[in-house]
């Protein structure tokens, strides 16, 4: 029996719920899931690998954050700090990855501008999140953080993943490129994020209604970010540029509407493809890692649409030329 099922077994036997266990599987996780009977219902209990303080645990602040400002994060049923054990609120199992692929056309369009529309009501909660002292607030994607994601893809993507590293000097200008991005991008993160914002992190409950998972991460960064994430994370074809631009005008809406400031349409696609190119790197980086660590190889077919989509965003800004010439060297070549 795994530590993890054991503290999980320990838990129900302190609050006197023993009961069926059925082991979940995470995607990329630490953390292990469970689906448990509790108090005659079913719940998720996320058990950790090692105790944790309730008052710095970053799960426990960010969903109050989020229920404060009325997002749809699934109820925190109970928690034991010592067992580092998490209940939270059951939501099944449909997630709106696998609605989208069996949706009609009209119906997938209506769930994904559906998703969108949880974007801004994030960002709403932005001065609570300051006020409230949330972790969220007190981090950022700063040039540090995001400097650290783009030499994750360099050394992941070109070390592990294809096992030949850069020459020095492509290194090195392709480096010098990357701090420039990443300061750049730093001086745009005014913003509460979800951080991992995707079709896997959306769940639809019995409802019907799209609830926010696995939030812990969330931080302040830029406006683009999760809508970035949202609509470039693990595509097999690029989307088209009419609908892409679509979708940011939708988001753009979102936002006035919730009397968010308003933002010119071409002043945000701009900070679209700087996220673009950011996030889809740290992206590759991510895939790359795991299907060579830990044997996740149905990551790989996302490289290289995901490449595509880089090199059109460097296209459209006109900058960033070694990126723009490592990734077309990439896609040519694969």
């Amino acid at each position: 029996m795994s530590t993890f099922l054991t503290r999980l077994r320990q838990f129900q036997s302190k609050r006197d719920q023993e009961g069926q266990i059925e082991q979940l599987t995470p995607d990329a996780s630490t953390r292990e899931y469970f689906r448990i009977e509790w108090h005659g219902a079913s719940a998720i209990a996320c058990v950790y690998p090692e105790s944790f303080a309730a008052a710095d645990q970053s799960y426990l602040d960010v969903t109050r954050l989020f229920a404060h400002a009325n997002l749809p994060v699934p109820a925190i049923l109970d928690f034991d700090e010592e067992l580092g054990v998490i209940v939270q609120e059951d939501l099944g199992d449909r997630i709106l990855r696998d609605a989208l692929l069996d949706a009609d056309d009209a119906g997938r369009e209506s769930l994904i501008d559906e998703a969108i529309s949880i974007i801004p009501r994030i960002q709403a909660a932005t001065a609570y999140a300051i006020e409230s002292g949330s972790v969220a607030s007190r981090l950022r994607f700063d040039t540090e953080k995001l400097l650290w994601e783009l030499n994750f893809f360099a050394t992941h993507y070109f070390s592990t993943f294809k096992g030949e590293p850069l020459p020095d000097a492509a290194a090195a200008q392709l480096s010098e490129e990357f701090l420039q991005l990443s300061s750049e991008l730093e001086t745009r993160a005014s913003v509460l994020c979800h951080r991992d914002f995707h079709a896997a992190n959306l769940m639809i409950d019995g409802d019907n209604q799209l609830r926010i998972i696995d939030h812990q991460d969330a931080r302040i960064g830029s406006v683009t970010y999760d809508l970035v994430s949202f609509l470039l994370d693990r595509v097999t074809e690029p989307p088209t540029a009419e609908w892409l631009a679509e979708k940011r005008r939708y988001f753009l809406a979102g936002r006035e509407t919730l009397g968010l400031d308003a933002i010119d349409e071409a002043v945000f696609a701009e900070e679209f493809r700087l996220q673009t190119i950011q996030r889809c790197l740290k992206a590759i980086g991510t895939f790359s890692f795991q299907s060579v660590n830990r044997g996740k190889t149905y990551f790989v077919p996302f490289i290289k649409p995901m490449f595509e989509i880089v090199l059109r965003a460097t296209e459209n800004l006109d900058r960033y030329p070694v990126i723009a010439k490592v990734v077309a060297d990439e896609i040519e070549n694969n």
